[in-house]
């Protein structure tokens, strides 16, 4: 497993023309990213994995602050999984030339995260557009937890990289709770409180397929919900291909962002 720390000696190491796949991450490992980075192994001849804790898209400075980081075990993970590449910038590499500030986002699209975050999501498309200007990776693996993420970063980035965009599904603990970095912010207590609020989403959603538009079903869902969190940020059901509120038949996905014990979670199915 190389590392590398600068775009120009990575470039230098690195053949792009072959398959390469490129994950890139904020550290902190846990079993989601591991089936996804094994999932990117599987479709591509070498994998590369970034660990950068990308400070632009951080709204608050105390959440930047908390985020969790555990580079020494990313690394043993990393090496266990006998990744090829794994490229650890500093904030300087990826913003010496400062932060674009051109990059905008469509007010249609400025809802759930976006509408809560400002400037969340110019801070991922920032640094993910520094990425693929200087890493010509045949793929980008990027997991479903943050299904908006990935919906405006194929929107800005379709003609801009020739690197395919490829989803991977969340991968949840046995109580449905997504895995996520944050979890471990969580106390066990807290942690059994966001599981039942994931096994209230799937019955949602299970309702909405057989009876879909039921805005008291939302609003009965939204009181249970409410009882295992400190406050609901959002709970919407969106298009799954552009999350407009236009949706009809089994095209739709239920959204959620909420507090619990000072950490803000996000959900999608």
């Amino acid at each position: 497993m190389k590392i590398f720390k600068s775009f120009n000696i990575l470039n230098k190491k690195i053949n792009f023309n072959e398959s390469v796949g490129f994950v890139p991450t904020m550290g902190s490992l846990h079993k989601g990213h591991l089936s996804l980075i094994k999932f990117a192994k599987s479709k591509t001849k070498k994998t590369l994995v970034s660990i950068f804790v990308n400070p632009s898209q951080f709204n608050d400075k105390k959440d930047f602050a908390q985020y969790p980081r555990n580079f020494k075990n990313d690394i043993s993970i990393l090496k266990k999984l006998k990744v090829d590449y794994v490229f650890l910038p500093s904030n300087e590499e990826i913003y010496k030339r400062g932060i674009n500030k051109k990059i905008k986002i469509l007010k249609k699209d400025i809802v759930l995260c976006a509408k809560y975050r400002k400037g969340h999501f110019q801070g991922v498309l920032a640094v993910m557009n520094r990425f693929m200007n200087n890493i010509n990776a045949s793929h980008v693996f990027l997991g479903e937890k943050d299904f908006q993420q990935i919906y405006l970063i194929k929107k800005y980035l379709q003609n801009k990289s020739k690197s395919k965009i490829v989803s991977f599904k969340t991968i949840r603990n046995s109580n449905k709770l997504p895995l996520s970095s944050r979890n471990i912010l969580l106390s066990s207590k807290f942690i059994n409180k966001s599981e039942k609020i994931s096994k209230l989403l799937f019955s949602f959603k299970k309702k909405l397929s057989s009876n879909f538009v039921n805005i008291k079903l939302l609003k009965s869902y939204k009181s249970q919900i409410r009882k295992f969190c400190d406050k609901i940020e959002y709970l919407e059901i969106r298009n799954n291909k552009n999350l407009s509120k236009n949706i009809s038949g089994k095209n739709f996905r239920i959204f959620i962002a909420y507090w619990q014990s000072g950490t803000r979670l996000i959900d999608n199915i």
